[in-house]
């Protein structure tokens, strides 16, 4: 029920911005008419909205409000610029003469107030939910934390650190695949004819779409895995470090301490694990034999091990519902403004995504 309410307000929010939009039509010529005010869509900022509201929601029993104020919350504006600065400290860290210099000119009082802003905020939602779930148990993500905070010991510190780790890792990621995904179906136009079509004659109504029911489109979920390994949200390696006594990685030994690392963008676009790696297509996951011999083992955006990613699960069922619902309601075209919307990025950890622009045609029924 929580994610359903928000994917519902999403929809209705996308219903608004596109009654904004003058009247046009898509000819088969031309893909889109441009007139008068028309504006596109910046899906990057509504996925982003949607995806922070649920986390909100399910971290700290409230929403941060983004959809409805169509705008991030401060907590969240002060993630990202947080997530930029911590990238400069961590190459920083590399050398040691740097270090004193981005030290010095990031360590300034503006930053120091921010982070301690950010920091209270997130104490306050934290107390916040200890109280709610003082009135009964909640099925959601802090639960779990609570149950054990006595038993490991865990302080209101630990718990805020805890909770923002959990906000940040189950939404932004989860926004970027669904951006990544929806300009990848937009620049393949015949994989969005099928997933179209996979979607519109699925179900006989939008209320049929639900969490259960998405599982059934299996190219959607093909259309998903080729985004994440095209476009990981994570595109970086996710640090390990080698534990006593040492380890042997790729015949090497490595002496312990030492943190490693596998760059998934990299190994998703190297042709001795995939065929033509550049290529968007979903069939590679569907038992297409011309892509047999792609080594689908080394597609891990989620992580191995007992530090993977806990949130899978729930990152697969917010995008298929919200990809669902926006493709029945709504016919996509990609602005001018955003034909090269994924060569452009640069990365932070995570990347800095710009503007992606969509037109939104709302679908007519009988």
């Amino acid at each position: 029920p929580v994610i359903m309410k928000y994917v519902d307000l999403f929809i209705q929010r996308l219903k608004e911005q596109a009654a904004r939009q003058s009247a046009a039509s898509i000819h088969e010529a031309t893909p889109f008419v441009r007139k008068g005010d028309e504006e596109p869509v910046n899906l990057t900022l509504w996925y982003n909205y949607c995806t922070f509201d649920i986390i909100g929601d399910l971290a700290f029993g409230e929403p941060f409000g983004c959809l409805d104020n169509s705008d991030y919350h401060p907590w969240v504006r002060t993630v990202f610029q947080m997530v930029r600065v911590g990238v400069a400290f961590q190459t920083a860290n590399h050398y040691s003469w740097l270090r004193r210099i981005i030290t010095a000119a990031l360590s300034t009082e503006a930053m120091h107030r921010r982070r301690e802003e950010q920091r209270e905020m997130t104490m306050q939602k934290v107390l916040r939910r200890i109280e709610l779930g003082k009135t009964g148990p909640r099925s959601d993500l802090v639960e779990g934390l609570l149950k054990k905070k006595d038993e490991w010991n865990m302080s209101l510190d630990e718990l805020e650190a805890n909770s923002s780790i959990l906000i940040i890792a189950g939404s932004e990621t989860t926004a970027t695949v669904l951006a990544g995904v929806t300009y990848l179906l937009l620049k393949n136009p015949d994989r969005m004819a099928k997933l179209v079509e996979e979607v519109r004659t699925m179900f006989a109504s939008e209320e049929e779409i639900d969490l259960t029911s998405v599982n059934r489109l299996t190219y959607m979920l093909a259309c998903l895995d080729e985004a994440l390994r095209m476009y990981p949200p994570v595109p970086t390696g996710l640090p390990r470090e080698v534990p006593k006594g040492g380890a042997t990685i790729c015949e090497q030994y490595i002496p312990e301490n030492t943190i490693v690392a596998i760059h998934q963008w990299a190994t998703y676009h190297d042709e001795r694990n995939f065929k033509n790696p550049f290529k968007f297509h979903p069939e590679r996951f569907l038992g297409d034999p011309e892509y047999a011999t792609d080594k689908r083992e080394a597609l891990q955006p989620f992580h191995l091990g007992p530090r993977n990613c806990l949130g899978r699960n729930l990152a697969y069922v917010e995008m298929r519902i919200m990809l669902a619902r926006m493709i029945w309601n709504f016919d996509l075209v990609l602005a001018d403004d955003s034909q090269d919307w994924m060569e452009r990025q640069m990365i932070y950890v995570l990347w800095a995504k710009g503007a992606l622009n969509v037109y939104l045609k709302p679908v007519v029924r009988n």
